[in-house]
């Protein structure tokens, strides 16, 4: 295990976090960072393959980099069994107790398997009650959390769950993804799109299946001449369904055991004796510590405020808390200060008691050097008719642009495809835009907003793109429905619609259905989206039918005739893409026969008779109505593809 230290094969970077590790990657960072300062010992748990290993060795490797003179010792718990054993066969017991008691971070890989070994058990009991005295970090993983480990002395017990215990759980579909994503990419694996997806949807419940299940695929694709498509991926690996367990995190709670001392209630009357003669002393400490920071330059209104409290705080707590927020307001500075100098500077910089301001200034300034998905400015306000499937989405729209986040915050839309939903969306946040150059606005499609957190989970840039979306005044999300069984995304999105909403940014979001109607997209989300106002765009009405085909019609630079008008707006059609396909199928036909777009042209088109002539020109051929028509009948069918709308125009034609 030494030689996964020295390599880094095993680091942070190339760790990929998830909801169901999220907890025990930020602790594990916080004690490679500051060995000794924090959490412990800390204790991480999880099933066989979820990452515990690579977290221990990648706490080694960071301390190592960040402390050269550090000492460090990784091994497994087996290891040191059958160490243990041969030092007392050679009689070199304290040679090797002495051996551990230098080292200053020890991290110990499997502990289950100390179960049974109770010679071994006093030896670590006694270890790690002089590393712990001497502020030296211990760090221990094991598939169970310390309580469930069999035969172990209670002692022992106590001493593992006296730091921070946490565990590390199954990884859920965004996990999967990335983490395949991450492994091909390393061994240069290409795919053809969606196969990795579909391998993220089966029942692996761990890294080590996943990266097996990789394995087969890479070997599977050497020996067939066909690339392997996202229907074969079954076949390959098995029908594995997608029964795997969430990706819910459960985190055990830190829990500090204090042992029953008998001379307890002794001790705290003379503590309580010495307080009450000395109760001064720590208001000195405190004025102290504010002389001190202010002429670092920060505020100490907290301090200040604590001075003035009738009893003494947790003055030690106080002041490391205080201490501790100006550590990172600093490296909130230099962060943002790198990305924007004009923040340089700025109060909330100066000031332990706003370091959610001084945490916004950063988000903007990743925003700004990333900037937020714009809106399609061709989606105009003034391109929507209104009419009565769809005026209030519309009054709705035009309130928000007016007073983004103060009313219908969240603003939801819904309805059937076609309707009008992306381009209400795109018309809102292009508004907000014209009318506030300098507001912050992401409009973003649910599919893109999942694809980028993949991608910033497999580059190690989460916190980034998290910071990105944070920045934002105005966030709109078309296509919701998208976002089910993403559980990942789902929590992302949670959090981020918290922050926002808290901060009075508008949030606008659009589906092809109502929030309660939902599947694959957890209670406390469809809650939210509850919680604003919720608006429904249906198929047009016969007057907005009207008003649209005049419009569309004078677009494509044909005459709006009455009787044309009235004859397409009695159409009905489901939805107003569909209707805008009729029509520019009917201008393209005039367009190619070099006819005016009139009622007989349509009602050829569109009632029965499919086939629009055009060919080479033959005078006094009868046509069906007895009138002369310069074109004649030809057998030959030319398929047409108009770019548009997507609409088939079969033209009949040499």
């Amino acid at each position: 295990m030494t030689a996964r230290v020295l390599d880094g094969g095993y680091r942070f970077e190339n760790f990929v976090v998830g909801a169901s590790n999220r907890l025990a990657h930020s602790a594990a960072q916080r004690v490679a960072d500051a060995p000794g300062t924090a959490y412990n010992p800390l204790f991480i748990y999880g099933g066989s393959g979820l990452g515990k290993t690579h977290l221990a060795a990648a706490i080694a490797y960071h301390a190592r980099q960040s402390h050269p003179s550090l000492r460090v010792e990784l091994a497994s718990a087996e290891d040191v069994v059958e160490r243990l054993h041969r030092a007392i066969a050679s009689g070199q017991r304290d040679q090797y107790a002495a051996h551990f008691q230098h080292v200053d971070l020890l991290l110990l890989d499997d502990v289950q398997f100390l179960t049974g070994q109770r010679e071994t058990q006093t030896e670590l009991l006694r270890l790690f009650n002089l590393m712990q005295g001497a502020g030296r970090q211990l760090v221990m993983t094991s598939d169970r959390p310390p309580a469930e480990i069999p035969d172990v002395d209670q002692r022992l017990i106590s001493r593992l769950s006296g730091g921070l215990v946490v565990d590390v759980g199954a990884p859920d579909f965004e996990m999967r993804l990335a983490i395949l994503r991450n492994s091909a990419e390393e061994r240069e694996l290409e795919f053809d799109n969606g196969v990795l997806d579909e391998v993220a949807r089966l029942a692996l419940g761990n890294v080590r299946e996943l990266k097996g299940a990789l394995n087969r695929l890479a070997a599977y694709q050497q020996l067939e001449p066909a690339a392997l498509t996202p229907a074969d991926v079954r076949s390959v690996l098995g029908d594995r369904r997608n029964t795997a367990p969430g990706a819910t995190p459960v985190v055990s709670s830190a829990a500090r055991r204090i042992d029953e001392l008998p001379e307890y209630a002794g001790f705290l009357a003379d503590v309580t004796q010495e307080l009450e003669t000395r109760v001064e002393r720590w208001r000195v400490s405190i004025g102290e510590a504010c002389a001190y920071w202010r002429t670092e330059g920060y505020v100490t209104l907290v301090l200040e405020r604590a001075m003035q409290l009738p009893s003494a705080p947790d003055v030690n707590g106080l002041l490391a808390t205080f201490a501790s927020a100006v550590e990172h307001l600093r490296g909130i500075e230099m962060q943002a200060v790198t990305l924007d100098p004009g923040v340089r500077g700025h109060a909330a910089f100066r000031n332990p008691e706003l370091v959610a301001e001084a945490q916004l200034l950063l988000d903007r300034a990743l925003a700004s050097a990333l900037p937020l998905p714009a809106p399609n400015l061709q989606y105009g306000r003034s391109g929507l008719e209104a009419g009565l499937a769809n005026q209030l989405a519309l009054k709705a729209a035009d309130a928000v642009i007016e007073h983004p986040g103060q009313r219908y915050n969240p603003l939801y839309v819904h309805g059937p495809s076609g309707t009008g939903k992306t381009h209400l969306a795109h018309a809102i946040a292009g508004a907000l835009r014209t009318m506030r150059p300098r507001m912050a606005i992401a409009c973003v499609s649910a599919t893109t907003f999942v694809e980028e957190l993949i991608a910033a989970m497999q580059e190690g840039g989460v916190e980034r793109w998290r910071a990105r979306y944070r920045a934002a005044e105005v966030l709109v999300l078309d296509d919701v429905h998208q976002l089910a069984d993403k559980e990942r995304t789902q929590e992302e999105l949670f959090h981020l619609f918290n922050v926002l909403h808290d901060r009075g940014a508008q949030i606008v979001l659009t589906s092809d259905r109502a929030p309660r109607e939902l599947r694959g997209v957890a209670d406390r989300l469809r809650s939210r989206f509850e919680g604003g106002l919720v608006v429904a765009l249906q198929a047009p009405d016969r007057g907005l039918r009207e008003r649209l085909v005049q419009r569309w019609l004078v677009e494509a630079g044909h005459l709006a005739d009455a009787t044309l008008v009235s004859y397409l707006a009695d159409r009905e059609a489901p939805s107003a893409r569909e209707l805008a396909g009729v029509i520019t199928r009917l201008a393209a036909a005039a367009d190619l026969l070099a006819v005016p777009l009139d009622l007989p042209l349509a009602r050829r088109e569109l009632e029965g008779v499919t086939r629009v002539v055009a060919a080479t020109p033959r005078a006094g051929v009868p046509m069906r109505d007895g009138s002369q028509d310069a074109f004649f009948l030809d057998a030959e069918k030319v398929l047409w593809d108009w770019p548009v709308l997507g609409d088939r125009l079969i033209e009949e034609g040499r």
